[in-house]
C-alpha cells in the first residue's frame, strides 16, 4: 500500500497522528485535573465567539489566522453533522458584557452509517489564552469534549500535531493521547 502511494508523489508528513479513547478519561485521573471541567463554565461554541478565538490564536501564534478561524468555525456550527465544539469562559464581563472566552476546542463527528454516530472525532484546533494558562482550562476541555463524546457512544478521537510542536505534544500526552497506528501523508499540487 505504501508504495502506491509513493508512486502518486505522497511523502511522509511532518506531523503526528495522534489519538485517545473516549473510555481513558476517568474520574481522579491526572492528579485530578479532569474534575476542573465542574470548576471551568464551559458552554457550546456560537458563531459571536470568533473574534475571541482569533484574539486568543493571535497571542499564542503571533499569525493572523482570521480566515482560517472564519472557516473552522463556519464549518463547525454549519457543516458537522454534531456541533461539539466548545469554549470555557471566565465570569467577569468585559467591553459589551460578554463573558470573555479563556479557551477553546474545536472539534467534529459526523454521522455513520443508518444516521449514527461516527465511531471516531477529530480535534480541529485548541487554544488557551496565554492570561489564562496554568489554570487546567485546556484539560478541562479535552475531558469535557471526551465525556461528551463518550455519551454520544463515540470511541475516540484524533488529531494531528507537527512532530516539532513540543508544548502540545507534551500537553496531549499529558490529557492521555497516544501515537495512533497511521500516517499523515502529504503531496504537492501543481
Amino acid at each position: 500500500m505504501l508504495r502506491f502511494f509513493s508512486d502518486a508523489g505522497f511523502q511522509l508528513a511532518d506531523r503526528y497522528v495522534l489519538e485517545l479513547s473516549t473510555d481513558a478519561i476517568n474520574e481522579g485521573e491526572f492528579d485530578g485535573t479532569d474534575l476542573s471541567r465542574d470548576r471551568i463554565p464551559m458552554r457550546s461554541l456560537t458563531a459571536d465567539d470568533l473574534n475571541q478565538i482569533i484574539r486568543i490564536d493571535r497571542h499564542i501564534t503571533e499569525t493572523d489566522r482570521s480566515a482560517y478561524y472564519q472557516r473552522t468555525v463556519n464549518q463547525a456550527l454549519n457543516e458537522s453533522g454534531i456541533r461539539i465544539s466548545l469554549v470555557a469562559e471566565k465570569d467577569d464581563p468585559i467591553g459589551d458584557n460578554l463573558a470573555a472566552i479563556r479557551g477553546f476546542i474545536m472539534a467534529r463527528v459526523d454521522y455513520g452509517e443508518f444516521g449514527q454516530t461516527g465511531s471516531e472525532a477529530v480535534i480541529d484546533t485548541i487554544g488557551v489564552d496565554p492570561a489564562a494558562q496554568d489554570q487546567n482550562i485546556g484539560q478541562a476541555l479535552v475531558s469535557q469534549l471526551v465525556t461528551n463524546l463518550k455519551g454520544l457512544r463515540v470511541e475516540s478521537v484524533r488529531t494531528e500535531v507537527p512532530w516539532d510542536n513540543f508544548n502540545l505534544n507534551g500537553f496531549l500526552q499529558q490529557c492521555g493521547f497516544r501515537p495512533a497506528q497511521r500516517l499523515a501523508l502529504t503531496r504537492q499540487i501543481s
